[in-house]
């Protein structure tokens, strides 16, 4: 190998392949964290190294040359070596000290995480937690999280998944909304009832009909990805919402909508990258995730 040619910056063929991803300087320097001004320097900085012509400007946007096209194509092998080379280093660090990731559904995260929160905090005083509460499943491969709580079990034979206790689910309301809509069974007429949900595709109609609870499309009245807003609403009287029953039975606000429908089967899975988990850190904040559910298991089960 000819090392003289390896002296070009890695910083700046990442702010080119980036710009080539996202389409814009303004953008690239958003997922950068980096000025636009910025980034414009790096790439142009590129150029002059390599005394060739990578973009053209175009309005907003930017054209890779044929030249850029060509270079992109070897900047992507980097970009995923150098993703390889940060998983394995991360996974080898011996320190129980540093920032773990954890990411989880935002009502996972308040309302049954929040005790683990603390005791991680008192057992392992030197980890720092970054907490993604989303409900959009992390890119662990691109260390988006170092550890995920799903409602699947992944299939990249890199992540590692371990299967938590699971979790039921039902449908909640006011007492005063039930009221008002003459508390229907399930066998019952639910056209007057109103429902919040994550949106109102075919998926969630389909699968709440699967339930015994059947209603079309336009009964989701309010339809949020943020879980709390949901619930919040819920709780305020603008229809049913489907929550964890751990969360639905112990608030008082809300009654189950329908006390004969069968529990909402929600799974439960512990994951991480099969490197990134080999971090001593990382790998105490996971056992100690698994410990907390099984812990919860037995008291949730004797609650009924």
């Amino acid at each position: 190998m000819n090392w003289d040619l390896l002296r070009f910056d890695w910083n700046r063929v990442r702010a080119l392949l980036v710009t080539a991803e996202t389409g814009s300087y303004s953008a690239a320097a958003a997922a950068l964290r980096l000025s636009q001004p910025t980034v414009g320097r790096q790439i142009a900085a590129l150029e002059a190294e390599l005394d060739v012509t990578l973009v053209e400007r175009e309005g907003r946007g930017i054209t890779l040359t044929p030249t850029g096209l060509a270079l992109v194509e070897h900047a992507r092998r980097m970009g995923t070596a150098a993703h390889d080379l940060a998983l394995v280093a991360s996974g080898r660090s011996d320190s129980l000290e540093g920032v773990v990731t954890l990411t989880a559904s935002d009502s996972v995260c308040v309302y049954l995480l929040a005790p683990l929160f603390a005791e991680v905090r008192r057992r392992y005083p030197g980890i720092l937690l970054d907490v993604v509460a989303t409900t959009r499943a992390a890119d662990l491969r691109h260390r988006e999280a170092d550890i995920a709580i799903r409602n699947y079990r992944p299939e990249d034979p890199e992540l590692v998944a371990s299967r938590l206790p699971d979790e039921t689910g039902g449908m909640y309301a006011t007492a005063a909304y039930l009221d008002s809509v003459g508390r229907p069974r399930l066998e019952d007429d639910l056209s007057q009832v109103s429902f919040i949900g994550f949106n109102r595709d075919s998926d969630f109609v389909a699968g709440m009909a699967h339930m015994g609870v059947s209603f079309d499309a336009a009964q989701v009245v309010l339809a949020s990805e943020n879980h709390l807003f949901q619930w919040e609403m819920a709780c305020r009287g603008l229809g049913v919402a489907v929550t964890m029953r751990c969360i639905g039975d112990a608030d008082p606000r809300v009654e189950p909508a329908f006390p004969e429908m069968a529990p909402i089967p929600v799974p439960m899975w512990l994951v991480s990258h099969r490197a990134v988990r080999m971090s001593r850190r990382v790998r105490a904040v996971f056992d100690l995730v698994s410990a907390f559910f099984h812990a919860r298991a037995p008291s949730r089960s004797a609650k009924g």
